[in-house]
């Protein structure tokens, strides 16, 4: 199934939400980051929630979200824009925790204390910027945490993550439902216990359900229309030109030294894993420049 987001409104307006299939693209993430089976699980639930919440912005908007706890994994991020292009990264891609059972041990791996932070290109003079304390550090209640704190819009997210045999992302997706205002308790109230009624969402996504039908489930009683069908899809947007420009940023000190140390110079993009290289005349171009 290609991975896809959709957005939905309710036709009083009073609640609007998204769904997403994220199989393929968390995969493919997963590989270039070389994650372990825990990590896997971790970085997909934050890639997963960097897509639904891209279904907020427009146009040239973007968002960043990152994970940093005292857990072995160090700091996980995910750069999203509103048309569906998703990376992301892991510092330390091992944990080094094997599941318990069938459950992962994401917040052992992100750990139990840490911060959220969101930043928002909105395309005003200065971006969105935004902390959250960690919750549970299982990712989607944090997610939570932040939009009904921070954004004071009242929200749900259910993420999931499931592998196979060989530990490769099998399924991935999620949801998003919030309340927006004048608010209504009691659809807010059979809402919620749709929610809290649902199967774990990789059952749904195992099952075969669409983001369409998962949506369905929640809003039974309620009724939505589709406003938006996003693909999604991971995109790392480095270059050549990118890279030149951060080595100069380094100074030139700093670049006499790496070209002493190496030959080529090397730098390799932590979000696609590509290589860049710099021979001796390369360096001495980008040393004068950054003089």
């Amino acid at each position: 199934m290609q991975d896809y987001l959709i957005r939905v409104v309710s036709p009083d307006g009073l609640f609007r939400a998204a769904a997403a299939v994220t199989t393929g693209l968390v995969r493919t993430i997963c590989e270039k980051q070389q994650t372990d089976i825990t990590a896997s699980v971790a970085l997909g639930r934050l890639l997963t929630g960097g897509a639904l919440l891209s279904c907020l912005l427009k146009g040239k908007q973007r968002l960043a979200l990152s994970v940093e706890g005292n857990g072995p994994l160090g700091k996980m991020s995910v750069e999203a824009d509103a048309e569906g292009k998703i990376r992301g990264t892991i510092r330390n891609p091992i944990s080094g925790l094997p599941p318990a059972g069938d459950h992962f041990d994401v917040a052992g791996a992100v750990g139990r204390a840490g911060f959220l932070h969101v930043w928002k290109d909105l395309g005003l003079k200065t971006p969105y910027q935004s902390m959250v304390q960690l919750q549970s550090s299982e990712i989607a209640e944090d997610l939570a945490w932040y939009l009904t704190t921070s954004e004071q819009v009242p929200s749900s997210i259910g993420l999931g993550v499931e592998l196979d045999s060989a530990g490769q992302v099998a399924v991935a997706g999620g949801f998003l439902v919030q309340s927006l205002p004048p608010g209504d308790s009691v659809q807010i109230e059979i809402l919620s216990k749709k929610i809290k009624e649902l199967p774990p969402t990789t059952s749904m996504l195992k099952q075969g359900l669409t983001p369409t039908e998962i949506l369905e489930r929640i809003f039974t009683d309620v009724g939505f229309h589709v406003q938006q069908k996003i693909p999604l899809r991971f995109s790392c947007p480095c270059n050549q030109q990118q890279i030149e420009q951060m080595l100069v940023g380094l100074g030139s000190k700093e670049l006499v030294s790496l070209a002493e140390e190496q030959e080529p110079v090397e730098v390799v993009c932590e979000y696609c894993r590509h290589r860049y290289h710099f021979n001796r005349e390369q360096m001495d171009k980008l040393i004068k420049m950054a003089k």
